[in-house]
């Protein structure tokens, strides 16, 4: 298996609950994280090493991570083992795929790429590398068997593991914030990068939400290895003494909150799971946004949106992501909660109806497929 980034690591683990279940002596290697060593999966590389976005920045890293995918190629095609499953990180494992199918290794993808959204082109790579795709989204199969891809549709495992009613007051309890308070969970990106281009950004507005309503809490949840630099970036703006920064428990962080500000990714689905009102926000090199925006195939970019096929929340852009901007934003859904409580409201009932969509037993219908790809 390969999962890059957080994300890639959460998904992978819950893949390794369904797998471990039917096959008891199944063995996993490969690229990973923790959730993925919880369940016994021996990481050859950690996947913070693949948690790079966009075309400049992956381009600074271009050597070590082809120099990766070189050396597990070669360790695979020599250990040969029966099923080959890449976890998204598509730039990273469609290649990888495509080598090992070509040497006879079955190949699943889990994750759909997202060619309904942008890199139409990718389709043909797509059909080239895998035998089988996982799709976590109701639509994406007949869309690729419309390109010959074979599919199953398994659900968002996400939408198993968050409740569909979140206990707020307990996730509050659990981060030590009075029930009253109106809490604003800032979100800036699990990659190094995402944190370079946002969190100054983030704390920024963070600080201007402040002076308009001094009574607001925030928590910043932070994986480890990058907590030190955003207390440090906090630091910087002089708002570190009005933050609360835990390390992980984004879910927590998520439940407890009354809005977030959040970088555009997985996260935000996860906070549309917790039901929650969001400021989705993006901002990359400025090369990079330039060639992603011309791939771009729908008006969203923001997950609950491109689900819900409508801007239920806002999205502020590169050039749109302001700290003042952003900061005015958030501050319209913390004054919704008193002067507007029905837009509080439909927000809830959209995102609850997703959830009630993506609600699958993932890891048995993962399993279930990946059974029939070994025995054909």
């Amino acid at each position: 298996m390969v999962a890059g980034e957080t994300s890639g690591d959460l998904l992978a683990g819950l893949l390794l609950d369904g797998f471990k279940a039917r096959w008891p002596g199944l063995t996993s290697c490969g690229i990973g994280g923790p959730q993925m060593a919880k369940r016994g999966f021996d990481a050859w590389w950690p996947s913070e090493k693949l948690a790079v976005r966009g075309y400049v920045e992956v381009l600074r890293h271009y050597r070590e991570i082809v120099g990766i995918r070189e050396q597990l190629k070669q360790r695979l095609l020599d250990q040969r083992p029966d099923i080959f499953v890449g976890v998204d990180a598509p730039d990273f494992n469609l290649d990888l795929e495509a080598a090992l199918k070509g040497q006879g290794i079955k190949t699943v993808h889990f994750v759909s790429p997202s060619i309904w959204a942008w890199r139409a082109d990718r389709v043909e790579k797509i059909r080239r590398s895998v035998d089988h795709v996982l799709c976590i989204f109701p639509f994406e199969p007949a869309l690729l068997a419309a390109h010959g891809i074979a599919a199953t549709y398994v659900g968002h495992p996400l939408a198993n593991v968050i409740p569909l009613q979140p206990d707020r007051a307990a996730a509050r309890r659990a981060l030590g914030l009075r029930d009253e308070s109106t809490v604003v969970a800032i979100l800036p990106g699990s990659r190094k990068s995402e944190i370079q281009y946002l969190a100054q950004r983030f704390f920024a507005a963070a600080a201007l939400i402040r002076r308009a309503q001094p009574a607001v809490q925030f928590v910043v949840p932070a994986i480890p290895v990058l907590k030190a630099t955003i207390e440090r970036m906090a630091d910087e703006a002089g708002i570190r003494a009005h933050l609360q920064i835990i390390e992980g428990q984004s879910h927590t962080a998520l439940a407890a909150c009354d809005v977030t500000l959040i970088a555009s990714g997985t996260a935000t689905l996860e906070a549309a799971l917790f039901k929650r009102p969001m400021v989705i926000a993006y901002n990359m090199n400025w090369l990079s946004w330039q060639i992603m925006r011309r791939k771009k195939l729908q008006p969203w970019v923001g997950l609950p949106n491109i689900l819900c096929r409508d801007f239920v929340v806002p999205e502020l852009l590169q050039d749109q992501a302001t700290p003042e901007a952003l900061a005015a934003a958030v501050l319209q859904w913390i004054e919704a909660e008193s002067s507007a409580p029905d837009k509080i409201a439909a927000v809830e009932q959209r995102f609850a109806a997703l959830h009630t969509e993506l609600r699958r037993d993932t890891s048995t219908l993962a399993t279930d497929a990946i059974q029939q790809i070994l025995e054909s």
